[in-house]
């Protein structure tokens, strides 16, 4: 039986583990948020997922593959998108230290990343709870 290989389960899993990564990327910044030169990174997944369901409006029609020895369309491939770190090399927001780190959207970032994280936990456990409930019939 394969209960945990569901694809809502993988892709919990998934956003149970880019939100781990994002609170680590958030957690660095924050970190280094008076070191000179230091540049903030960001950890893309939303967008890489609304890429590969095709609802970004930018996206372009991406073929689906099953196997490694498929021809790819337009870099389509099955399954959850990994996510990327990117770092924003471009801004400065103190021009004496060329860091450009903010604490407080920094701190609001990490606040809505708590709030995802617990969010997808509530819904993992709601569905294991369904889950004893099939299993046990409600007992």
């Amino acid at each position: 039986m394969k209960l945990l290989n569901s694809t809502s389960f993988q892709r919990m899993e998934s956003a149970l583990y880019n939100a781990e990564a994002r609170q680590r990327v958030i957690s660095n910044n924050i970190a280094n948020a008076e070191t000179p030169n230091f540049k903030r990174s960001e950890l893309l997944f939303e967008e890489l997922i609304a890429d590969a369901m095709g609802t970004n409006s930018t996206s372009s029609l991406k073929g689906q593959t099953t196997n490694d020895r498929h021809i790819t369309i337009n870099g389509g491939k099955l399954g959850l998108p990994t996510s990327k770190i990117v770092t924003d090399t471009t801004t400065a927001m103190n021009s004496t230290t060329n860091n450009n780190v903010d604490p407080d959207a920094e701190m609001t970032l990490l606040a809505k990343n708590q709030l995802n994280y617990n969010l997808y936990v509530q819904q993992l456990n709601h569905e294991f709870s369904m889950m004893r409930i099939a299993i046990t019939g409600g007992k």
